[in-house]
Order: structure tokens, then C-alpha cells, then sequence
């Protein structure tokens, strides 16, 4: 089943900043040229006077410096006090990276109503970075009250200023109806104008709405189109659905060994309907040599993140000693959990093979069903 990823992370601005003040521009244009040449120690030669002197400029890109140790040791410390100097002068930046620090902990004691406190005054100047974290906090209830209509307001601003992530949770607010009314069309919009900025994220929901006709004709040529952006970018989701449509062909010839690499690549980073697909793979050998002691390993994987047809293929290889020593009591266990799980096909598989079990045998599958889910499928021998 294709699936929506989560909201984006939290992003914040470091850039450097690069506009002097013109009594001091000698001295910082050297120190700018310092720093693209690599030469951090003359940058910060060049800037500190500068600083101590008030520039507001100087006094973040030093924030700036020994926020990332260019040039100095890291001292996050000494970059917040900097970022404040500069912060108290108004410097929008360095007011969205003083928040951060305070968000963080880092260099100041943690405190979320401060750093909303500075986000808010760099997205008054309308600081699309502080305007989309306000977003964020305020759709979580993160240091403010939460409050759907806040963060619409704040992710606006923020996307009407072309931020990417802030485009991608607008669209996901109209795509699911949070605070407004539920309109695929716009959810579609944002999710374009993000994505042709690149943005992964955006990518694959644009292809799933491609792929369902939800608010674009359906089209499953610019559905893999999209999917194929977010999945070379390493994005899990993208690459198991763009496995999906080579395994199904829609949108591109079927192929199953095109398939089984992205459903790999997908694989490898724990996303588990990709081991479980991959692992059926390998059971039959599709795309993939016919190996059953790597799908009883996929499988394994995927039944441990709870996946029904994970947990009722992994009692399959048990009842028929695929790829493991047959045992009747283990697969009546991943079946009675697949059951329990909402897999119909499981449940009967599971009474079936009841009929040639003991009682006592029934029991202690019973009893080591409980038991696995009790674990979170991690105790499950």
C-alpha cells in the first residue's frame, strides 16, 4: 500500500551573512574573501573589530563561525552570545538561530517560549525560516498553544515566500483537512511548487496524487516521473513506491528486477513493506536469485515492525520448513498474530493448521503469541 510520509523536519537557516556596513566595508569584503578562499582564521581577524565595534552583520557571520568551529573552536557559547548581540539589533537571522539554540539547548539553557519568542520577532520581519517553524510549533503545540489555524497562518507566509517545507505541510493541512476544508486541488498545488524546487517530500505525495487521481487527472507516467525524483534523492517512501509500479507496471514496463532494486534500496533503510515485498522476491524468485533463507530474513525484519503479511508469510515458511526448520507451533504463532492484526487469510491459515496440532502444542503457540506481542515482536523465539 503507497503511503503519505510524515511532516518535514524542522529546518533552519546559517547562512552567511555578507552585507557590510560602508565605514567598515574594506575590512569586511577582506574578511568575506578570506572566508570563500578557506582562510577562516584571517575571516574572523578581519570581523571580530567589526563586531565589538556593533556591526550587526559581523557580529552573527562570528556567531556563525564558532557555531561550526570555522576557524576557532566550536563554542556554542560564545556563537549564542554573538547571535544575541546581533539578535538584539534586529538581524532576522541571527534571531531565527538564537531560537534554534534555545530550542536545542545549545549554548543556552533550553527554552521553547524563548526561542519562539525570537522566531516571532524574525518572522514579523518576515523571515520565511522563522515564519514555517512557527508553523510547525504552533500545528504541535510546541512552546505555544497548539492551534491549527496559527500554523495555517504562519505556513502561508512562509510559502507564499517559496520555502519548500513549508509548502509541503500546507499542502499536507489541505490534503487531510486540518483547519481548513480538505481540497486535493490545493494540496496538489503546494506539493507542485515544492517539488520543482526539489524538494523529495513533495515529490512522492505529488506522485501518489498522480497515482490515486487525487486532486490531478490520474497519470501513472508523472506519477513514477515524481517518485523517481524523490527515490535518487534517497527518500524510502518514493523508492518503495517506485518499486511498486515497476513490480505492478504501471507507468513504466513491468519489470521485476528493476522492482526488487528499489524495493532493496528501500529495504536497506528499515522500511518495511519493502522487506516484506523483497523477501516475497526472493521466495520466488523474482528479479532476484531464489534464495528462502534471505526471504525468511526479510520477512523476520518486517513481521518485527508489525506488518501482516510479513507475520503470515513468516508462518508460511515455518509450517512448510522453508528456508527454516519446519515447526508447527511457530507458524501457528505468526499466524495467530497476523490474525490479531486484521489478515483474514491468516486467521484461517492459522485454524487449518490447528486440525493436525495437539492441544497442549495449540496452547504453547498461543501462549508464545501473547508473549511476542507483548515484546513489540522482538521476543518472539
Amino acid at each position: 500500500m503507497l503511503r503519505l510520509p510524515i511532516l518535514a523536519p524542522v529546518v533552519f537557516a546559517c547562512a552567511l551573512a555578507l552585507a557590510p556596513i560602508p565605514a567598515w566595508a574594506q575590512s569586511f569584503t577582506a574578511g568575506v574573501a578570506a572566508y570563500e578562499q578557506g582562510d577562516y582564521a584571517r575571516a574572523l581577524a578581519e570581523w571580530r573589530p567589526i563586531a565589538e565595534q556593533g556591526d550587526a552583520v559581523a557580529q552573527f557571520n562570528l556567531g556563525l563561525m564558532y557555531q561550526d568551529g570555522l576557524g576557532v573552536l566550536q563554542d556554542d557559547a560564545e556563537a549564542a552570545r554573538w547571535y544575541r548581540l546581533a539578535a538584539e539589533q534586529g538581524n532576522a537571522v541571527a534571531q531565527v538561530n538564537l531560537g534554534l539554540m534555545y530550542q536545542d539547548g545549545l549554548g543556552v539553557p533550553q527554552d521553547v517560549i524563548e526561542a519562539v519568542r525570537w522566531y516571532r520577532l524574525a518572522a514579523e520581519q518576515s523571515n520565511a525560516v522563522a515564519q514555517y517553524n512557527l508553523g510547525l510549533m504552533s500545528q504541535h503545540g510546541f512552546g505555544v498553544p497548539q492551534d491549527d489555524a496559527e500554523a495555517l497562518r504562519w505556513y502561508r507566509l512562509a510559502a507564499e515566500q517559496g520555502d519548500p517545507f513549508a509548502q509541503v505541510n500546507l499542502g499536507l493541512i489541505y490534503q487531510e483537512g486540518n483547519g481548513v476544508v480538505q481540497d486535493d486541488a490545493d494540496a496538489a498545488r503546494w506539493y507542485r511548487l515544492a517539488a520543482e524546487q526539489g524538494n523529495a517530500i513533495a515529490q512522492n505525495n505529488l506522485g501518489l496524487m498522480y497515482r490515486s487521481s487525487h486532486g490531478v487527472p490520474q497519470d501513472d507516467g508523472k506519477a513514477v516521473r515524481w517518485f523517481r525524483l524523490a527515490a535518487e534523492q534517497g527518500l524510502t517512501e518514493a523508492q518503495y513506491n517506485l518499486g511498486v509500479m515497476y513490480d505492478l507496471g504501471r507507468g513504466v514496463p513491468q519489470d521485476d528486477a528493476e522492482a526488487a532494486f528499489w524495493y532493496r534500496l528501500a529495504a536497506n533503510q528499515g522500511d518495511a513493506d519493502a522487506q516484506n515485498n523483497l523477501g516475497v522476491f526472493h521466495s520466488e524468485g523474482l528479479g532476484v536469485p531464489q534464495d528462502d533463507a534471505e526471504a525468511e530474513r526479510l520477512f523476520r525484519l518486517a513481521a518485527q515492525q508489525g506488518v501482516p503479511n510479513a507475520q503470515h508469510n513468516l508462518g508460511l515458511m515455518y509450517a512448510r520448513g522453508q528456508g527454516v526448520p519446519q515447526n508447527v507451533v511457530t507458524a501457528h504463532m505468526w499466524y495467530n498474530i497476523a490474525g490479531a492484526n486484521g489478515l483474514t487469510i491468516a486467521a484461517e491459515a492459522r485454524d487449518e493448521l490447528a486440525n493436525s496440532m495437539t492441544p497442549a502444542d495449540i496452547s504453547e503457540a498461543q501462549r508464545r503469541a501473547r508473549h511476542c506481542m507483548e515484546s513489540g515482536y522482538h521476543d518472539c523465539d
